[in-house]
């Protein structure tokens, strides 16, 4: 391909632009790994970014521990816990532990960040991951209860995941600015900088508590870039000014396969793409998306399989729900499913009134290349797609405001293995709900609280039918992560997507 004709010239010129500063390394014991995008705010439950969950998992802990290798819950920063009624949570904290700053970790803090995360004024930007909380209480200096609004079965996987505690006296004294400036949690990682625009600098915390499940990590730094360019990125790994990238086009990573001192590993990862659709026609006063027939044509014209083999590649699989199917209550099965078709599409734009086909746009905030195939695609069938690509933040607040038409996105559930995590956030009437419909709102918050399995996952099935009978979300693949990095360091991929870098050495 023309990409990797361009690839040796993309570098050389790279190279000179990199002062010998920025060289990264085993040398320094500073492990430098760069990402196209940005949290807008470092602090957890002020971002929904992947690289934002990354940085959580590094430099703040959770009460529960989910084991990557086997999915078994363990003591984190809670060492028991006990259901004393379905809707009621007893957790025993661990003595000993230590936030970077030096205060002792307590039931104070559990309390105030679970309390803290409920208020209107936290903002937390992505509410189903806590809005199953009513309150939290403290039955001693190390003892918590946490309420329950109502029984919610994936409890123990939420407080495993996107669920940090956070220093209480220190939050409340600078306030979220100043914590989202200065950071402070208590992982096995401690955030040095917060740079906007470039990135974040991390040093192991020599003061981690010993008796965690995650070790003590065996690098001294981390360093994250922010390099929105693939091909920049590319480039600085080969030159040695980065350690590790991924996101790396499939066949430029390909390429790189035999490319001297890297490593190339390719992982299916639980992050679905998906188009959504402005279903209730907000939008504009023309809102083609309203109709159904239109929302289908899309479904048709797109060659998803296609986009999976010779595009995205890897462990890719075209996706039919609107879940990945390793979640708890995700059932592929259950849902329609909608083949290419473009002759078929055609026949349902002119159905719909538009026999010439009509112009809109397509807002996305990554992959660029695979939002112009499914241009392609739709331009085939008579839609003219106009691209809109955006920062993710900025993307987010137009879908919430209701002006965007037709949206190229992805979602990776926060990693929590379990359909809520995906359904709670874009059908349960959230802010991030744009379609609203009144029956699916019904049918999850019915299977969120449903103790029993089977009946829960009937639910679920139902709701997820529905979704993708009225084609609200067409999901189209999972994401085949392709991490390169230099073959001077030990990692390894989860289909979680994230990257532990805390289980990372030097060769």
């Amino acid at each position: 391909m023309v990409r990797h004709r361009l690839l040796a010239t993309t570098v050389l010129a790279a190279a000179m632009l990199i002062p010998a500063a920025a060289m990264a390394g085993k040398a320094d014991d500073t492990l430098v790994y760069a990402s196209d995008s940005e949290p807008e705010n470092v602090s957890p439950y002020h971002n929904n970014l992947r690289e934002g969950v990354i940085l959580s998992r590094h430099a703040w802990d959770t009460l529960i521990y989910s084991d990557p290798a086997d999915g078994k819950y363990k003591p984190y920063l809670a060492t028991s816990w006990t259901w004393t009624d379905p809707k009621t949570l007893d957790l025993e904290l661990r003595q000993g532990v230590k936030f970077h700053n030096g205060d002792s970790l307590t039931a104070d803090d559990v309390v105030f960040t679970f309390n803290y995360v409920q208020t209107p004024a936290a903002k937390v930007v992505t509410k189903q991951n806590v809005d199953w909380i009513k309150s939290a209480e403290k039955l001693g200096d190390y003892k918590v209860r946490i309420h329950l609004k109502e029984p919610f079965p994936a409890a123990l996987e939420y407080l495993s995941g996107p669920t940090p505690i956070y220093p209480a006296r220190y939050f409340q004294q600078v306030g979220l600015e100043g914590f989202s400036k200065a950071p402070i949690g208590s992982g096995p990682y401690k955030i040095t900088a917060v740079n906007t625009g470039k990135g974040v600098r991390l040093e192991r915390f020599d003061g981690y508590f010993a008796d965690s499940p995650i070790p003590k990590p065996k690098i001294a730094k981390l360093e994250f870039r922010v390099m929105p360019d693939s091909e920049s990125r590319v480039a600085a790994l080969m030159t040695g000014a980065i350690d590790w990238t991924w996101r790396v086009p499939h066949d430029q990573a390909m390429a790189m396969k035999s490319a001297p001192g890297l490593s190339v590993l390719s992982a299916e990862s639980m992050r679905i793409g998906y188009i959504g659709f402005d279903s209730r026609g907000t939008s504009s006063a023309e809102a083609p998306f309203k109709d159904l027939r239109v929302r289908q044509a899309v479904a048709m014209a797109i060659d998803r399989k296609s986009l999976v083999d010779n595009l995205v590649g890897g462990g890719s699989n075209v996706m039919h729900a609107a879940c990945f199917p390793s979640q708890t209550g995700c059932d592929p099965n259950a849902v329609t499913k909608y083949e290419y078709n473009p002759k078929k599409a055609k026949e349902l734009l002119a159905e719909a009134g538009y026999p010439q086909g009509f112009k809109t746009e397509i807002q996305a905030y990554r992959e660029r290349d695979y939002a112009e195939a499914i241009m392609g695609y739709l331009k085939a069938v008579g839609i003219d797609a106009r691209l809109n690509f955006l920062k993710y933040a900025a993307m987010r607040e137009n879908l919430r405001g209701g002006t965007v038409p037709m949206v190229f996105n992805t979602w990776g559930s926060f990693s929590v293995n379990d359909a809520s995590a995906s359904t709670g956030v874009y059908f349960k009437g959230g802010d991030d709900d744009t379609a609203k419909d009144p029956e699916v709102i019904k049918t999850l918050t019915e299977a969120d609280a449903t103790v029993e399995p089977e009946a829960r996952k009937a639910m679920y099935r139902t709701a997820l039918k529905r979704i993708s009978d009225q084609l609200y979300w067409l999901p189209l693949f999972s994401y085949s992560t392709d991490y390169v990095f230099t073959d001077k360091l030990t990692f390894q991929a989860y289909p979680d997507e994230l990257p532990r870098f805390y289980l990372s050495s030097w060769k």
